[in-house]
This record gives structure tokens, sequence and C-alpha cells, in this order.
């Protein structure tokens, strides 16, 4: 049967191209699926600040009634500008082991971008750099984090195929936590609080953080990604919408905030414990227990595997060390709380800044995901 492509026009068509990935994964044991309501504040427009400055639209790939897979086409004016290029985005891409639909689905996107004066494609990537982005390449046998894709190892293959060329890689790690915080990286943390004046912040309760740094933190993100590939800043109802999203979760002991002698805050760690099993049992409900799962995993019974979800370092500090003074003032903790791993999640291959901060660890680079380029030049 020939495989027809349909653009989604109603809330219907948007919750089956959100659950189209669940069920695609249902039986996978690595693949940890998104929250359903994350999902929708996400992709519908009115929800999604990023719709301010982005455009776009979601495709369904259709053969014989049933859906076999699906494509997000997406422009980032504002990336466009600030890298002078014009590109369109395939995101949120699933689909069967059937080169016919990888096809159908990515010509589709092509042709969008085209009609809208582009002249390339790249993806996997979101509106934004906060959304899951790169296409795994390496490390199908290992179970995903909230904040990754996860896709079967014939994706790539039938990327490739079509044309499709390496843009940019993201590697992760996993690490071991130590029984005691390495000495030699304590003296470093405080050899560098004393060169600059910093400290660590002190905040009570989760609504001091987000009503004293919230708002701080995610500024210094736009500051501190901006060199990195594909990135674009937050504007400030982003910004309001990641507040609400990431730090009501936090655990006050696994955030560090580093400021300078006049409270400027110049580096921010913000780590969550794992909540891929959590999900996993959730299926990507919250309702009517998912929740339970998502909690429990939080807040009573906590993995032994926790992410890092961010590090940002004001540009002007950037390789003196902060990120010493970060894990300095978090590692304890983990240690008392029992964690036995550390997720990075994705950092780009070419950041060595990043990388070197690890160097203390015990560490395994165990996954490498991949985002494709390719000209679509009439």
């Amino acid at each position: 049967m020939a495989v027809t492509i349909i653009p989604v026009k109603t809330r219907k068509e948007l919750k089956q191209f959100i659950r189209f990935n669940y069920e695609l994964y249902k039986d996978n044991p690595y693949s940890v699926p998104d929250l359903y309501e994350d999902m929708l504040n996400t992709l519908e427009h009115k929800r999604n600040a990023a719709f301010e400055f982005c455009e776009a639209e979601y495709f369904l790939a259709i053969r014989d009634g049933k859906i076999v897979g699906r494509v997000a086409a997406i422009i980032n004016k504002r990336a466009n500008k600030k890298w002078n290029i014009k590109a369109v985005r395939f995101g949120w891409i699933d689909f069967i082991d059937d080169e016919d639909v990888s096809k159908a689905l990515l010509d589709t996107v092509e042709q969008w971008g085209r009609e809208r004066g582009m002249s390339e494609i790249q993806g996997p990537l979101g509106f934004t750099d906060l959304d899951p982005e790169g296409m795994l390449v390496d490390g199908f046998d290992r179970i995903s984090t909230m904040a990754t894709i996860y896709n079967y190892p014939y994706y790539p293959r039938h990327i490739e195929k079509l044309g499709y060329e390496k843009d940019t890689d993201w590697i992760e790690f996993l690490f071991k936590v130590p029984d005691a915080v390495p000495e030699k990286f304590e003296r470093i943390a405080s050899m560098v609080e004393k060169r600059f004046g910093l400290k660590s912040a002190k905040f009570k309760s989760n609504r001091e953080l987000e009503r004293r740094y919230g708002k701080e933190i995610f500024e210094l993100i736009n500051k501190s990604y901006a060199p990195l590939y594909g990135f674009s800043p937050l504007n400030d109802r982003q910004i309001e919408q990641y507040i609400k999203m990431y730090l009501p979760l936090v655990d006050r002991r696994m955030i560090a905030l580093i400021t300078d002698k006049n409270d400027k805050l110049v580096g921010v760690g913000i780590t969550i414990a794992s909540l891929a099993e959590a999900l996993q049992k959730a299926k990507g409900k919250l309702f009517p227990f998912g929740w339970v799962h998502i909690v429990k995993a939080l807040f009573v019974k906590r993995p032994t595997r926790l992410d890092f979800l961010i590090v940002a370092i004001d540009p002007e500090y950037q390789g003196k060390g902060v990120n010493a003074i970060i894990i300095n003032e978090i590692l304890p903790n983990y240690i008392k709380m029992g964690f036995k791993d550390i997720e990075s999640n994705p950092e780009l291959e070419s950041n060595e800044k990043v990388q070197a901060q690890w160097e203390f660890f015990e560490k395994e680079q165990h996954k490498r995901r991949r985002a494709y380029k390719k000209s679509i030049k009439d």
C-alpha cells in the first residue's frame, strides 16, 4: 500500500501524533516516554511561547488506514537569523522500519521548508536547545533519560540512505559517584572560590529559589549557551514556562548556585533523581496513577542514578574552575543520599570545557547522538 502524508489539523490528530511514539516503543525496555501533558505544552501553539519566533507543522504517515510514522517541521526564525542560515528543522520523528515511510516523511519536511524559502534541513531538533535533540547512533542497549530521545538502530540507516550527513554529535557519559569527594577536587574548588571571590548561594525553599534566582538562572543559560550549536535565546515567556516546569521538581540538595562578590549568578548546576524507570511505569500518563511513580522517585524511594539536567557558567568564568565549585557543592549530598551513578546527558563532542569537569570521575562514554543536515535547494 502507498504511504499517505497528512498534516495534523485537529486536536484528535495531535493526540495521535503524540501517542504514536508510545505505541511504537511500548515493548522497548530502553525507551523513556515523554509525559503526555508535557508534549501538549510543547506542541500546541497556544501553550508554547516558542511560537512567538517559530513556525511549525506536524505530519502523520498513513498506510492502509494505520499510522506508521510522524514528524514535525519547524522553522526557528531567531536561530536562523543568529546563525545566518535558512534551515528547516525536522523533529519528533518516528517511523516503522520501512524506507518508503521515512522517505515520505522527510520529503514532506523538505518540501515544506522549500516552500518557505529554506535551503537546508537539520535535525532531529526541537524548537529550542531545551527540547530533546539529536538521533541516537550509539548506545541502543542503554536506558534513555527524560531529557533525551531514544530511537531504534534502523533510524540512522534510513536517514543516511536519504543523503543526510553528520552536522554535529553529542556524547553522553555515565559516571560513578565516588565514596568520598576527591581531595584534589576540594582543593581546586577552594582555590577558585578564593581567587575570584565566589561563593555558593543558599536558599531555604523551592519558592525562594524561584523568586530569587528563577529568571537569573535562565538568563545565565541564554548567556552561556549562546555559542552552542543551533541555540536561540529564550524569551521572557519561555523563561517563565521553564521556571514552572523545572524548579518545583528540584531537590535543594541537588542544585548548586554560584555567585560572585556582588551576588551575581555566575554558575548553576541542576540535577535530579533519574525519572527514567518512573516514566516507563507511568507510560506517559500523569493520571490517574502515573504521578505516584514520579513522586516516589523524587521524594520517597529514590533510584540510585541521577541526571545532570543543566550546567551553565558565565562566559567570563568558563575554563576557570567554576564547574569544580558546583560539583564540590553537591557531590557530598549525592554520597549521603545513596546515589551510585550520574548521567551527564548530551554534551557537544566539541565542548572540551564541559567534558574537562569530569576528569576526576570514573566514567564511560555510553551514548552518542547526531544532528544531520542536507541541502534542499531547488
